[in-house]
């Protein structure tokens, strides 16, 4: 189902009238940049995204803080478009820096809303296997690089869609030579996305030494090896401390333990479904839990983050981030409701 996407962008200016100076002494004695102005074009495309112009007099570089936590970007004319990811007030404010280093500012209140298309989901409504039009497995033991317990099938007792979710279980049984087994499902050859929301509802297993993961993972992988394809974790949890919730992005410099990521304490995150999301744009990169943001990365052509991610669902047991199992874990699943990606 895709849903007509409908953007309302209203921009209320509210230009400093006493704008501060700055006289960085940076070129000289000079005159400062003055009369700073900006006005807003809203696009009618429904693309969300906003055309800022500022001018000034005695300006040669304007630069522009857009009020979201992305990166500033500077224009030398004075024009620049920027595009919103989601519904907001944001305060934008530009400074208008002279050729000797002085500067003023002025701001400009952005109230945006953002309704974005359905492209692609998975409401878990079929029983029976996960649906293999939209779904694979990654079968197989050997710790998965990370010294990881379970043996990964592809069997109902793993991975099945029952009463609306997808239920991703971890057993303890020897199989295969491991003592546990597990399930974990890739989208990739089936589904990848370039920059949107993802929104996953799910409830989370129980036990000491679980590891349940929600992630995305760069579709150029076999040829672009990790971290240097990038990686995208938008919800893992540790069974020890089943309510914090970790979201990491892992690039190079930035792989392992030494990931760029953030948590959040949650309530109920055994116990209740709760929202788990990924807002992706060029510029910046966000993960929250219904709806809270909790790890805001900005976005650049340095990093690997501009390119088609597929989507993985799994449930580890053991390894160097879950810890030790509890001796008395049997069984546990989590489980998923929906997934859906706007763009």
């Amino acid at each position: 189902m895709r849903y007509l996407k409908t953007v309302a962008l209203m921009l209320l200016a509210t230009v400093l009238t006493n704008c501060k100076k700055t006289n960085n002494n940076t070129g000289g004695e000079g005159t400062p940049p003055a009369n700073l102005i900006i006005s807003n074009v809203v696009n009618t495309n429904n693309s969300g995204n906003v055309t800022f112009t500022a001018a000034a007099t005695n300006a040669a570089t304007y630069y522009f803080d857009f009020g979201d936590g992305a990166a500033i970007q500077s224009s030398t004319t004075g024009t620049i478009i920027y595009k919103y990811s989601s519904s907001g007030m944001y305060t934008a404010t530009v400074t208008a820096k002279s050729s000797t280093g002085q500067t003023v500012f002025a701001s400009t209140q952005a109230v945006v809303t953002v309704t974005l298309a359905l492209v692609w989901s998975e409401e878990f409504n079929t029983d029976g296997a996960p649906d293999p039009a939209k779904w694979s497995y990654d079968l197989g033991g050997g710790g998965w690089g990370n010294n990881e317990l379970e043996y990964y099938t592809n069997r109902a007792d793993n991975a099945i869609v029952s009463n609306g979710t997808l239920k991703i279980t971890a057993k303890k049984e020897f199989y295969s030579g491991s003592n546990y087994t597990s399930a974990r499902l890739v989208t990739n050859g089936k589904y990848s996305f370039k920059y949107g929301r993802m929104e996953v509802r799910a409830k989370l297993p129980t036990g000491a030494g679980l590891w349940p993961a929600i992630w995305t993972l760069g579709a150029d992988y076999a040829t672009n090896i990790w971290p240097a394809c990038g990686e995208m974790d938008v919800m893992e949890q540790k069974g020890s401390d089943m309510n914090r919730i970790y979201g990491t992005l892992h690039y190079p410099n930035h792989s392992g333990a030494n990931g760029d990521g953030a948590t959040t304490v949650i309530t109920g995150a055994t116990t209740d479904f709760h929202i788990y999301s990924l807002d992706w744009t060029p510029q910046i990169i966000k993960i929250s839990v219904d709806g809270v943001v909790f790890k805001t990365v900005i976005n650049n052509s340095g990093i690997p983050f501009n390119h088609n991610f597929f989507i993985i669902l799994n449930l580890a047991v053991g390894g160097g981030f879950a810890g030790a199992v509890d001796p008395n874990f049997s069984s546990s699943a989590m489980e998923v409701d929906y997934i859906r990606v706007y763009q």
